[in-house]
């Protein structure tokens, strides 16, 4: 059974996401659709294992994790029971730090 725990984006990580897929779908609409829909799919899986994703290298020492769905890196934290999206990179880019405090 799935666990209950919520998850929730900020504005910022969404704007991300949509800034990555956007610049796919210049080239690909299905490749950009279909990285959406693996970052969505592999988030339900955080859902029941919020500890899945690695912490990020660039932060040691913070309660921030990522989970890497090429070619996206995507950083979250947990509050309680929630899980909460702060930041959607690719894969080749440094994460703004910022974001991660």
């Amino acid at each position: 059974m799935a666990d209950p725990r919520t998850l929730s984006w900020t504005a910022p990580a969404l704007d991300d996401l949509d800034d990555i897929a956007a610049w796919i779908a210049r080239d690909s609409p299905a490749a950009a659709a279909e990285l959406v829909r693996r970052v969505l799919e592999r988030l339900e899986l955080l859902r029941a294992r919020p500890r899945m994703g690695r912490h990020v290298p660039e932060a040691p020492g913070s309660r921030y994790r990522e989970l890497v769905v090429p070619p996206c890196r995507i950083m979250y934290r947990r509050e309680g029971a929630a899980l909460v999206i702060v930041h959607v990179v690719r894969g080749e880019r440094r994460p703004l730090l910022g974001r991660l405090r």
